[in-house]
């Protein structure tokens, strides 16, 4: 069977169980035996499950539109290869830095430069960095020592000095795979693409918090990606990778530090200047994610109050009528996956244990945890063969909504009023192990 025909018959097969499984647990609704007196549970569960059937014509958007992004396979190889400028920024990453390097010095392609930005680092990065200045065969890699001035500070002093007409920017925590230069160069073909959003694993998968993270990053990230890219219009181009025209950085003016998620305010600033931008799955960058809870709610306490300030930012543009509808959906679809889906989902919870405690069921938890825990199922066995991942990854997707996504949401809703109350916040950098 051809490889086409085959994802066809897999996402056919996955969405009819969907659909198949969502009729099923609302004949349950309709069949429970259980009232509800009070008005104001009644509304609640009313509206709760029809929450629910939108995060069904969610799925079920996300996985089409990124099945159609997987057919449609972007464009050929291109035979120009324009010198690429690799930027490191680097702050206290002396136990990682010199294997992202290597994995730099790996890369096939026959026409970049490394350029390594210690911004200003307590430890040895500089240091560690230094001994690889100097050229690699027809590599040269740079490093630049300036003072401490954040990471959008020191990705901007890269920017001014690349001699590279692309600029791939990354994390000094992370290692690049070795054709993510040739997959993601091919998409500057078209002139109108401003940007390419790259695909970010977890590299370390040994415990259950890094191994759900890694299921999170390909279901919950990547899915969201692939098929936003099939509308070339891909919200968030992350942090460890993501490709740019040169001289469409230095017409935004490069990154602004006034947000904690400084990646999501210029993809947006790309957006609303008439950019299109890609995903390519084939553009990956392996990343050390937090393996210890704390250090997991620091990291998502960040990236939620730096979206929502970067949508603070962008917020005229939610109902200003020249505002691109790409732009106003790709908003308001922040707005809903950074607020009001975790909102609903920590809310859900609470009603539901209540009606627990006042009427004696747990019927309608059971419900909301299991539609939801069918959508991620399926969701995940699709991503999981989709990126040729290991199908040991698919169970997760029970523990990831038994619980891994409410812990989760729970520390966005936190931040989101942390946020609405403007209360001081540091940036949290995460102590590196040194997985890479």
């Amino acid at each position: 069977m051809i490889p086409r025909l085959r994802y066809t018959l897999g996402v056919a097969v996955i969405l009819s169980g969907i659909i198949g499984a969502s009729l099923g647990l609302y004949r349950l609704v309709l069949d429970a035996d259980f009232q509800l007196h009070d008005g104001f549970m009644q509304v609640s569960m009313i509206g709760l499950f029809g929450f629910l059937l939108l995060l069904i014509l969610r799925y079920f958007a996300l996985l089409w539109f990124s099945y159609l992004n997987f057919l449609d396979g972007g464009p050929e190889e291109s035979f120009r290869c324009p010198l690429v400028s690799v930027l490191v920024p680097a702050y206290n990453e002396g136990a990682v830095i010199e294997g992202s390097i290597r994995s730099l010095l790996e890369l096939d392609y026959p026409n970049y430069e490394i350029l390594v930005i210690d911004d200003g680092s307590s430890d040895d990065t500089y240091r560690r960095a230094r001994v690889y200045e100097g050229n690699h065969g027809d590599v040269e890699v740079r490093v630049i020592h300036k003072e401490n001035g954040g990471k959008a500070n020191a990705l901007n002093t890269g920017i001014r000095a690349a001699r590279g007409s692309l600029v791939l920017c990354m994390d000094g925590d992370s290692a690049l795979a070795p054709g993510t230069l040739r997959r993601a160069v091919r998409h500057f073909v078209n002139p109108a693409v401003g940007a390419v959003a790259g695909n970010v694993k977890v590299v370390n998968r040994g415990n259950v918090w890094s191994t759900l993270q890694a299921l999170e990053y390909i279901e919950g990230l990547n899915m969201v990606r692939n098929a936003q890219a099939f509308f070339r219009v891909v919200n968030i181009v992350p942090g460890p990778i993501g490709m740019f025209r040169r001289s469409a950085l230095l017409r935004m003016g490069g990154y602004e530090p006034d947000t904690f998620a400084e990646d999501c305010d210029l993809t947006l600033r790309l957006l609303a200047d008439g950019w299109q931008i890609c995903y390519e799955p084939a553009s990956i960058a392996y990343t050390e994610a937090p393996e210890q809870l704390l250090d997991l709610l620091k990291q998502r306490y960040r990236w939620t109050r730096g979206i929502l300030q970067a949508i603070r930012k962008h917020r005229i543009r939610l109902i200003d009528p020249r505002t691109s509808c790409s732009l106003s959906f790709s908003l308001w679809y922040m707005i809903f996956e950074g607020i009001l889906w975790p909102v609903t989902n920590v809310f859900a919870n609470v009603l539901f244990v209540l009606v627990a405690l006042l009427y004696g069921t747990t019927l309608p938890l059971v419900i909301w945890w299991a539609q939801l825990t069918v959508l991620d199922l399926a969701a995940a066995l699709y991503c999981v063969v989709l990126e040729k991942e290991s199908l040991r990854l698919v169970p997760y997707a029970v523990l990831y909504r038994a619980f891994f996504s409410l812990v989760i949401d729970v520390a966005k809703v936190l931040a989101t009023f942390e946020e609405m109350l403007n209360l001081h916040m540091d940036w949290g950098k995460l102590d590196r192990i040194g997985r890479i």
